[in-house]
């Protein structure tokens, strides 16, 4: 036990009222991972809270039990975005992101589009890479994938070179779901852009993702 987590026996309330009282980040960061780590559904609006607090090793590990409690945990996250605080907004959409629920589809698609923020932007555009699309009614699977794609190529004209690489990481995912869905009509379009932002990106990282996706993607195609 010393890295100071709980492992059971220490209900709810008490972790809760734990991070409440934390008087240090340090403590706080102890706090909230004993109550990401009893995976409880009543820690959310507190994991939450988390987020907005100036302590990234405590977002950090409140992510992690919001990711951890998986589609539990989006209503809440939905509803308690906040518009003015830019770094919770960034943490809980990443939460979103690597959760892959598709009822964040919205947020996440106007939150790459134009926020100003970079760290949501590249949050965003790794959440569209992620969405599980078994969850989406198959009549609107095929125009929530254009919209991806389409966000997800205009990534290519952000002033942020991480938020380019995001964007190439989402076209591979998408890629691959829609091989896996036997869905090919995408794949001309999809290696076009690819192999325009290999020869026109100036910067060698996002030049090297965009080659490795389009191998990745080829690869898939055999």
């Amino acid at each position: 036990m010393g890295d100071g987590l709980v492992t059971g026996g220490t209900h709810t309330a008490e972790l809760i009222q734990a991070v409440q009282s934390a008087d240090s980040k340090a403590a706080m960061v102890v706090a909230v991972r004993n109550l990401a780590a009893v995976c409880d559904p009543a820690a959310v609006s507190t994991l939450i809270e988390v987020l907005g607090y100036n302590n990234p090793g405590a977002a950090v590990a409140a992510v992690d039990g919001l990711v951890a409690l998986g589609t539990e945990a989006v209503p809440a996250l939905l509803n308690q975005l906040d518009g003015y605080n830019y770094g919770a907004r960034a943490w809980a959409i990443r939460a979103l992101s690597l959760i892959g629920d598709p009822r964040a589809l919205p947020i996440l698609l106007e939150a790459a589009s134009g926020d100003f923020a970079l760290s949501v932007r590249r949050a965003a555009v790794r959440g569209l890479g992620n969405i599980n699309w078994g969850k989406v009614d198959a009549a609107l699977v095929a125009p929530a994938q254009d919209q991806v794609l389409q966000v997800l190529v205009q990534t290519a004209s952000d002033p942020e070179w991480v938020v380019r690489y995001a964007g190439i990481a989402g076209i591979e995912a998408l890629a691959l779901a829609l091989r896996a869905a036997r869905n090919l009509c995408k794949q001309d379009e999809i290696m076009i852009h690819l192999r325009h932002v290999l020869g026109h990106d100036d910067v060698p990282a996002v030049q090297a993702r965009a080659q490795l996706a389009i191998e990745t993607v080829m690869q898939s195609l055999i």
